[in-house]
């Protein structure tokens, strides 16, 4: 049962948070936290609910914290 939440986690953090902007990246990061927060909590104790709401707090804070920076593209650092 480890190893395959294990593998679960580690597969939904290869996928977390696609998107180029930082609110595409939050949004898309809490859905994938949410769906595999809801898979691990119902397998586990905590259930479904609490597990889909954690995830999907955590993944939308991951996906927004880790949005690329923009740079400009008009300043030239001489």
């Amino acid at each position: 049962m480890i190893k395959s939440l294990t593998a679960l986690s580690m597969a939904a953090l290869l996928v977390s948070a696609c998107g180029d902007t930082w609110g595409q990246r939050a949004v898309t990061g809490g859905a994938i936290g949410a769906g595999s927060g809801a898979i691990i909590g119902g397998v586990t104790d905590i259930g479904v609910l609490p597990g889909a709401l954690i995830g999907g707090v955590a993944g939308a804070g991951i996906g927004a914290a880790t949005a690329p920076r923009k740079r400009n593209r008009y300043y030239y650092d001489d």
